[in-house]
Formats: C-alpha cells, sequence, structure tokens
C-alpha cells in the first residue's frame, strides 16, 4: 500500500517513480545512455592511469638517490639549432599550452552544438584538431630527442642514470599519446560528420559534447603527467 501511494503521488505530479525510471526506456541519471557510458570509459582510464603514476612513484621513491632531475633531462629544446640551450621547461610548457587551447576551442565546439550551429561547430573542432596533431609532433620531437641521448626502454642516459625512469616515461607518455591520437581520429570524424549533416539530421549534437567529455579527459591527465616527470 505504501509503495501504491509513493507511485500515485509521483503520478499526480507528473515524475516517474524511481522503480518506474530503472525499468528502462528512461535513463535513472537524467542524462543520455551515451554520456554515462562514456563516465564510465573514463572512470575506468583513470585506474589505468592511476596505476601507472603509482608505479612511478613507488619506484622513484625506492631510488631517490640516484633518480635524475627533470631540469638535467628535459634541459633543452629538442629542435635542431635550439638542442643546445639550456631552457628547461620550455618546450613541454608549449606543449601543455597546447591542450589547454584545445580544451577551450572544445568547449566552444559544445556550446556551438547546443545552439545547432553547424559552421560554429566546424570553426572550433578544427583548431582543436591542429592543437592535437602539434601536441604529437612536439612528442615525436622530444622521444627522438631523447632516444638519440641513449634513453630507450632498455638504456639510460648520462642523465637519466636510471632505467626505470625512461621506461616510465615512454610508457606513461606513450600511453597518453595515444589517447590523444585516438582522440584526434574522433575529432576528424567529428567534424566530416558535422559538415555532411550528420547531427543536424539527428535533431542534436550530443556525440560533441561525448567526445569533448573524452578530450578534456585527456588534458586534465597530462596534467599529472607534467607534475611526475617534469616538475616533481
Amino acid at each position: 500500500m505504501s509503495t501504491a501511494t509513493i507511485e500515485h503521488t509521483d503520478h499526480s505530479h507528473g515524475t516517474p517513480s524511481d522503480q518506474e525510471l530503472w525499468k528502462g526506456g528512461r535513463s535513472p541519471f537524467g542524462t543520455s545512455y551515451g554520456k554515462v557510458m562514456m563516465w564510465y570509459f573514463l572512470i575506468s582510464d583513470t585506474f589505468t592511469f592511476a596505476s601507472f603514476l603509482i608505479t612511478y612513484g613507488a619506484l622513484r621513491f625506492t631510488q631517490s638517490a640516484n633518480w635524475p632531475s627533470p631540469s638535467e633531462v628535459f634541459s633543452s629544446i629538442p629542435i635542431h639549432g635550439l638542442d643546445t640551450m639550456n631552457l628547461p621547461l620550455v618546450f613541454v610548457s608549449f606543449m601543455t599550452f597546447l591542450l589547454i587551447v584545445s580544451s577551450y576551442t572544445m568547449v566552444r565546439a559544445v556550446q556551438e552544438g547546443y545552439l545547432m550551429n553547424k559552421a560554429g561547430v566546424i570553426k572550433f573542432l578544427i583548431p582543436t584538431i591542429l592543437c592535437g596533431v602539434a601536441f604529437l609532433g612536439c612528442q615525436y620531437l622530444e622521444w627522438t630527442h631523447l632516444m638519440h641521448d641513449g634513453m630507450t626502454l632498455t638504456s639510460f642516459s648520462d642523465t637519466t642514470k636510471v632505467l626505470n625512469f625512461g621506461q616510465l616515461f615512454f610508457i606513461i607518455t606513450g600511453f597518453h599519446g595515444l589517447h590523444v591520437l585516438v582522440g584526434v581520429i574522433l575529432l576528424i570524424w567529428l567534424t566530416v560528420s558535422t559538415w555532411s549533416g550528420r547531427f543536424e539530421k539527428a535533431g542534436h549534437y550530443e556525440m560533441v559534447e561525448k567526445i569533448g567529455l573524452y578530450w578534456h579527459f585527456v588534458d586534465l591527465v597530462w596534467v599529472y603527467v607534467f607534475l611526475c616527470f617534469y616538475l616533481l
């Protein structure tokens, strides 16, 4: 009788009861199934990155006496002609700036999607893609520079001193770079789909928001990678 009374009260206000929400047809989270699943994926991916960074912290703590200094490992700009200059953090700060800009342009693309502005969505997706590609290009330059100095998965250079540093660096930044690459591919698909009118036919631009969540996650993870390898 109590349950019946609750359900009747909910119907009188035009609001479905909790039991009805969980029967299917409408998400009990107050949002679409796609966005809920994207959040689930991002939460699970957070645990993966967290496990990598915890491993980094544990190995660094056990080898603290020999652990290399970031200001020495990343002391130069990995571009021919500039690699002899002592400018620690300049290059990685530029990489971080690229991701910050891409976060802003992604937010603007989502806003234009809410307004059903096809041209506006494309206008802001393109610079987001360019920032992502530029970030990957910078990562390529950094990797090749470090490998040229002798830091690989199986060897260490005069500045890295510890084998685990190079192994963790390539694995963690490589895993993050893979996420950026996947994000760029998704953004390219999103731009093409927007240009073709796919989302206008659907009547919404929710896909822009879902991929935007993924992109912001990738940008946020970089903050922690940046903190562990380049600052601490």
